[in-house]
């Protein structure tokens, strides 16, 4: 039997459909009895579940088929898939998982036992599963990326640009150049349409570079070197995923507190303050390298510390500093490296100069290894603390040239500081008898001193490899590889799981069915509820990637 056919069976045939929804009273049964085309297009919505980032068999969601033989089997099981989906799209498809504290779900903001309610006592179930889709404000420009990144990807992707080295205006390459725009015009309608400059870089591919460049927050130089090209060769298949985990990492999140606070996307290499919703001031960062990742962290600042001294944690004094001592120790002991040792219990300094560092074992490396505050120290002037188990801090950094930089992932997992004054004046702000001009004070005095915070501030150092402003999505590189461990998990179908005897007993029961359908006149069939507004259009939309 065709949908439609079936759609008007069930529709033409049920007793009684009801009327106008009525308040639902308390701790009773749902308010209203959906007719049979509601719940065909309840069903249509849920089979939907791919606009938001969900997998729809994993809902076992009945054939509506089953509504002529079974229609109470197909009623129950439609809800049941409905309460699975509902409690996915408000706290999320994967839960909470070790390593990730910058993702955690917050039950409370959202009651499940309240949505199922909603649920079951509203004429129009699929409108209930469309609004718990759409309550993160982000969702409907997300949706909109993702149906943009799948049309992508039906419309074949775009083509590669083969390895080599930067490509620069003026060049000419019989193969790359080409390549280039045509990876470029699949994206770029000016492009597209001006005069083929054949193997030559010109002016026409120039100017498609840099507007590419610039909407991806790269350095708009003109130049194809070695970031540019890695993201313009992501596959267009690559995109849907990352779209997937950004929508269902942001299920559940909990209500920002009102009070401010500090945020690093990793990613983005971006540190934000905030204050509730209210942006306060940002900068760029830099963060760990692939090899150093900076872990994802939940913590507070305390305090603060002038001149800071850096003691090398033992990977960096192997990996880092013994090639360089073994080049030249006189050159490290000149910007303030000093060695130590333990004899007889005792911690006793030792002089570069007379250390056989050719002998020396990288694997049993002897030697604590500390740097002076100075000018030249890898910790700046400043450094913020906040205690964690990963000895991880925010700092300042002589290597001021280094935020030019389009890929920034370049620390051994502590994060750089392009303005640490501005976030001083922040931090500082209450601590009495603290301003601007004592903090000068303190940094000129080369002495090492701490302030602590009037006030300790949270910290959340997180993982977003998508960012929407101003209803864009913006597509950063997957640094650490966290979005392709989360979209394993997120492909993955959970066990079905038994609510809490406390939210079964709060929740009322489903409804049950209508009057089992009977041959009858023909009706239109039922379409899915879609939201409406031009926020939430299906329609393709260009996506922008950056790291």
């Amino acid at each position: 039997m065709r949908r439609r056919d079936l759609s008007a069976l069930l529709i033409a045939s049920a007793l009684a459909l009801p009327g106008p929804a009525r308040a639902a009273g308390p701790a009773r049964g749902p308010a209203v009895q959906p007719g049979w085309e509601a719940l065909l297009r309840l069903a249509a919505r849920l089979r939907a579940l791919d606009q938001d980032g969900l997998t729809p068999r994993h809902y076992d969601i009945p054939e509506d088929a089953r509504a002529t033989t079974d229609p109470q089997g197909y009623t129950a099981a439609l809800y049941a898939s409905a309460v699975a989906a509902l409690s996915d799209l408000l706290l999320g498809h994967v839960p909470e998982y070790a390593g990730r504290p910058d993702l955690r779900r917050d039950a409370a903001a959202q009651p499940l036992a309240q949505w199922q309610a909603r649920l079951y006592g509203s004429a129009e179930p699929a409108e209930v599963i469309e609004q718990a889709a759409l309550l993160h404000p982000d969702m409907p420009a997300l949706r909109l990326a993702l149906h943009a990144a799948r049309a992508r990807v039906e419309a074949g992707g775009w083509p590669s640009i083969p390895p080599g080295g930067t490509l620069d205006p003026g060049m000419e390459d019989a193969t790359r150049i080409p390549a280039l725009r045509a990876r470029l015009a699949v994206e770029d309608a000016a492009l597209a349409a001006a005069p083929d400059g054949g193997a030559r870089y010109d002016a026409a591919l120039e100017a498609a570079v840099r507007r590419w460049q610039a909407a991806n927050a790269l350095e708009a130089d003109g130049r194809v070197g070695a970031m540019t090209q890695r993201l313009l060769n992501r596959p267009a298949e690559a995109r849907v995923g990352q779209i997937r985990v950004a929508m269902d990492q942001r299920r559940g999140q909990p209500t920002p507190p009102p009070g401010r606070r500090i945020e690093v996307n990793i990613p983005e290499f971006r540190l934000r303050v905030l204050e509730g919703t209210k942006l306060v001031m940002q900068m760029p960062v830099i963060v760990g390298k692939t090899a150093r990742a900076t872990p994802m962290l939940a913590v507070r600042m305390t305090a603060v510390q002038f001149n800071p001294p850096w003691g090398v944690p033992e990977r960096n004094a192997r990996e880092d500093l013994l090639p360089k001592f073994r080049r030249d120790p006189r050159a490290m002991m000149e910007k303030g490296f000093r060695l130590f040792t333990t004899v007889a219990g005792e911690r006793v300094e030792v002089d570069p100069m007379t250390v056989d560092w050719a002998s020396v074992n990288p694997q049993r490396f002897p030697y604590f290894v500390r740097q002076d505050a100075s000018d030249v120290s890898a910790l700046g002037r400043l450094k913020f603390v906040m205690p964690n188990g990963d000895d991880i801090y925010l700092h300042d950094t002589p290597d001021r040239h280094l935020f030019s930089r389009a890929d920034r992932a370049l620390s051994s997992g502590c994060i750089r500081l392009s303005q640490p004054m501005e976030l001083l004046d922040l931090v500082l702000e209450g601590a009495p008898g603290w301003n601007r001009e004592r903090a000068q004070r303190a940094l000129d005095s080369r002495q090492t001193s701490f302030v602590g915070l009037a006030r300790t501030l949270p910290v959340r150092l997180h993982y977003d490899t998508v960012v929407v402003e101003d209803g864009q999505a913006r597509l950063l590189a997957d640094l650490y590889g966290l979005d392709g461990a989360y979209l394993r998990l997120l492909d993955q179908k959970r066990p079905a799981v038994t609510p809490p005897a406390a939210v079964v007993a709060r929740a009322p029961a489903p409804p049950t069915s209508p009057a089992k359908p009977a041959e009858a006149r023909a009706m239109p069939s039922a379409t899915p509820v879609r939201a409406s507004g031009e926020a939430v259009r299906a329609q393709t939309a260009p996506l922008s990637t950056i790291e």
